[in-house]
C-alpha cells in the first residue's frame, strides 16, 4: 500500500529542515530534538536524521535532492488471470511441485504464488498410509465376499452374531482410578479432597481376546519373553478351535483385525 500524500509531504519537509540545519553545523541529536518539538509523533527517528545528515555533508548546501528515487516495485498484474492459469496448469501437471519451483517458472515471488494457490482452492496434504496396495483381483474378491455377507444379512440370517473376531491389548498390573471416580459429596465449606497420583507400574502383559456377539470364547495371555508373531498367533487360533463353547456352533466365521 502506497503512503499517503500528507505523510510524504511531512517527510520531505523534515528532510529540507535537516539539510538546512546541517548547513548551520547543528549536530544530529539537536536536529532531531528540534524536529520533535515541531512535528511530534510524525518525526522521523534519530537514526534517519543521522543518515540524512551524512548525505547532506556529501553535497553542497542547497544542492541536495530530497525526493525519493523512482522504483518500479511489483507489477500490479502479477495475480491476473493469465498467471492463475499458468499456476493451475503447473499444479495439475505435477501435484508435488513446490512454490519455489512455480515462482521460478512463472517469474513472480513465492508469496504471490501462495496467494494464487489459495485463490485456486488448492491445499497440500500428505498421503494416507495403508497396510498394503490391493490388486484388482484382491479388490474383486473383497467385493464378492462383502456382497455375499450382505445378501445373507438381507435374508434375515443372524450370522453377524456368530462372527468371531480377535484383538490384542496391554494389561497393566494395577487399576488406575479416574478423576471422576474420586468425586465425593461435600459441603461448600468442606476442604477439597486430595488424590495422589499413582505412578504406573512398569509391569504389563499382552492379552489376546476372541469373542462374538454373545460372549468371549478365549482370553489368552502372552508368556513373558515371547512376541506376537505368526507362530504365536497360530497357537492362539488352535486354542480357539478347541474351545468347548465354540465347537458346538454351526459354521463359525473367524475374523481378525490383526
Amino acid at each position: 500500500m502506497e503512503p499517503s500524500t500528507d505523510v510524504l509531504s511531512t517527510k520531505l519537509k523534515q528532510r529540507a529542515v535537516i539539510e538546512f540545519l546541517t548547513a548551520e553545523n547543528v549536530n544530529p541529536i539537536d536536529i532531531h530534538r528540534r524536529l520533535k518539538a515541531v512535528y511530534g509523533n510524525t518525526t522521523v527517528d534519530r537514526s534517519t536524521v543521522s543518515r540524512w545528515v551524512s548525505k547532506c555533508k556529501l553535497t553542497d548546501p542547497g544542492k541536495m535532492n530530497i525526493l525519493d528515487k523512482h522504483r518500479d516495485g511489483r507489477p500490479v498484474t502479477v495475480t491476473d488471470e493469465k498467471h492463475r492459469i499458468q499456476v493451475d496448469e503447473l499444479i495439475k501437471n505435477d501435484r508435488r511441485i513446490t512454490q519455489n519451483r512455480i515462482a521460478d517458472i512463472v517469474g513472480m515471488s513465492q508469496e504471490r504464488v501462495g496467494f494464487i494457490i489459495q485463490q485456486l482452492g488448492y491445499r497440500k496434504i500428505c498421503a494416507r498410509w495403508v497396510p498394503k496396495m490391493l490388486t484388482q483381483e484382491n479388490k474383486k474378491i473383497r467385493v464378492e465376499c462383502s456382497q455375499k455377507l450382505l445378501n445373507r444379512y438381507h435374508q434375515g440370517e443372524q450370522f453377524l452374531l456368530k462372527i468371531v473376531t480377535g484383538d490384542e491389548t496391554w494389561m497393566h498390573y494395577y487399576d488406575s482410578e479416574e478423576k471422576r471416580q474420586s468425586m465425593e459429596y461435600r459441603h461448600v465449606t468442606s476442604p477439597q479432597p486430595k488424590k495422589f497420583k499413582v505412578q504406573p507400574s512398569a509391569g504389563k502383559i499382552m492379552l489376546t481376546v476372541f469373542w462374538d456377539g454373545n460372549q468371549a470364547y478365549l482370553t489368552d495371555y502372552l508368556e513373558k519373553g515371547t512376541n506376537v508373531n505368526s507362530a504365536r498367533y497360530i497357537e492362539s487360533l488352535k486354542k480357539l478351535t478347541i474351545t468347548p463353547d465354540l465347537t458346538h456352533q454351526m459354521q463359525p466365521v473367524p475374523l481378525s483385525n490383526s
